[in-house]
């Protein structure tokens, strides 16, 4: 899967988050939180783990965390990386 539009998803809400991907040779990964001192490793693991199964290998994802929960990580990066990919058919296997 390749990013080739900016596309974002998420609100800037309490307990949501805010991913926006763009367009890049190789992956890059920016995380803004409120909660980074005591869960950053925990987020950074969910980011990188939806992005392997999704198959991302290059894009900028620029991630604006208020507390999210991990289904809600989960959720936002998918639905920010298949809005920038332009992807017609989904294998909805791989997003479980």
């Amino acid at each position: 899967m390749k990013i080739v539009k900016d596309a974002i998803a998420g609100t800037l809400e309490s307990s949501d988050l805010q991913v926006k991907v763009s367009p890049q040779k190789q992956l890059e990964i920016v995380i803004h939180s409120d909660v980074i001192h005591q869960f950053g490793d925990q987020i950074t693991i969910i980011v990188e783990d939806t992005l392997k199964k999704l198959g991302l290998t290059e894009g900028l994802i620029i991630i604006e965390d208020k507390g999210a929960l991990d289904c809600v990580i989960k959720a936002r990066v998918e639905v920010a990386v298949l809005r920038g990919s332009e992807v017609n058919e989904l294998n909805w296997r791989t997003l479980k």
